[in-house]
């Protein structure tokens, strides 16, 4: 789950990281009271959506009066902002954030975030603030500074300078710095996020340190354990059919492509999405049915991923473990009647009551196309769809 900048920095606001003052806004006339309630010579206007690179998209403006404000807020808000995050469709602006002006001597890039490999934290730092980090990773990646943390220890003093330090933080400001780190480790850990960023992080003319932008990803497993960040969703920010997926409890992500997936289990739907891809044609979504599905669950599966136009073909490729083949093909049969499927549809199933799924969908009377293999699941349907 994601949550916009501004309810970010209320969540390291509660945990002691100084951050500008700001109010969010949903309307021009919010915007321009919010400058006025903020007070001062200059005020920014920021476009609250869920992706980064908004100020490259147009999505950042500072204004230097009140009316330039109210201008500004006009032109953002209702814009289809474009950034190298949201793809060529843009994402609408609903939300604005009137932040005071701050005084920027220098920004840092700073993150807390899950490394499997190691089973740590990874902080990270650089001294390059304010640019997308995979981009200083692949040009400049001796700016990019890692300490590894123990969960069971925390992110120490030492560890904290030696970031502070290394991304050649004022010595005046080292403790600031250090403060900071500390406080986003903790507000990571305490919320259960697997990416806590502040980019930029700035030191300001006066040696403070602030965080002028935030980035927050949680754990959608732990959310039961939060119920104040699930009041941070915002639902227009997400794909409306995974949306509708969740309700279900299916695990499901739109692509590009024109096949349509639907696989019980994590690793067999990314190795089914592969595979589709090795024969020649792209994956039009990832869905996990999961180990319990149900002819509904089915059903439902059918008719979110019949949404999506660029379907052309369905691959229902079952392992049937837990789950039994029978079950499967009798919600593959009963979702292809009610769906009155018109796009060819592959099922290859191995496993539990393998022999009594294949007689349902061959007594079914219904076109489908069977299969043994992977690889001939693959070459099946993307011949089909050809």
């Amino acid at each position: 789950m994601k949550i916009h900048e501004y309810q970010a920095k209320e969540l390291l606001r509660k945990y002691g990281v100084v951050t500008p003052r700001g109010i969010p806004c949903f309307s021009v006339d919010e915007a321009v009271k919010a400058a006025e309630e903020l007070g001062g010579p200059i005020w920014v206007v920021k476009a609250q959506i869920h992706a980064g690179g908004r100020g490259k998209g147009g999505g950042v403006k500072l204004g230097k009066s009140i009316d330039e404000v109210k201008a500004l807020a006009g032109q953002i808000l209702g814009m289809q902002l474009v950034t190298h995050q949201t793809g060529a469709a843009g994402q609408k602006v609903r939300r604005l954030l009137i932040e005071e002006g701050a005084d920027i001597q220098k920004e840092y890039y700073v993150a807390a975030l899950t490394d499997r490999a190691t089973q740590k934290i990874a902080m990270m730092a650089s001294s390059e603030g304010g640019m997308d980090i995979e981009e200083v990773a692949a040009k400049t990646p001796e700016k990019i500074i890692k300490v590894f943390v123990d969960p069971l220890v925390g992110l120490t003093d030492a560890q904290a300078t030696e970031l502070a330090q290394g991304i050649g933080v004022p010595a005046g400001s080292i403790d600031k710095c250090v403060d900071a780190l500390k406080k986003l480790y903790t507000c990571y850990m305490e919320t259960d996020a697997s990416l806590a960023e502040i980019n930029p992080l700035i030191l300001e003319g006066n040696g403070n340190i602030k965080a002028l932008d935030a980035k927050f990803n949680f754990d959608s497993n732990a959310l039961y354990r939060h119920p104040e960040i699930v009041e941070y969703r915002d639902l227009d920010e997400e794909d409306a059919d995974e949306i509708e997926a969740s309700k279900y409890d299916l695990a499901y992500i739109s692509l590009d492509g024109n096949i349509g997936c639907l696989v019980n289990g994590a690793g067999l739907a990314m190795a089914t999405m592969d595979t589709i891809k090795l024969f020649g044609a792209e994956p039009a979504n990832f869905l996990d049915v999961g180990g319990g599905a149900t002819t509904e669950k089915v059903t439902e599966a059918f008719k979110i991923m019949l949404k999506n136009p660029k379907v052309k073909g369905i691959l229902v490729n079952i392992f049937g473990g837990i789950m039994r083949c029978d079950t499967i093909a009798t919600g593959v049969v009963a979702a292809a009647k009610e769906v009155n499927l018109s796009v060819p549809l592959v099922v290859r199933m191995k496993g539990t009551n393998e022999d009594i799924g294949k007689k349902i969908l061959a007594e079914s009377g219904l076109p489908i196309i069977s299969a043994d293999s992977m690889a001939e699941a693959a070459t099946k349907v993307v011949e089909a769809v050809k």
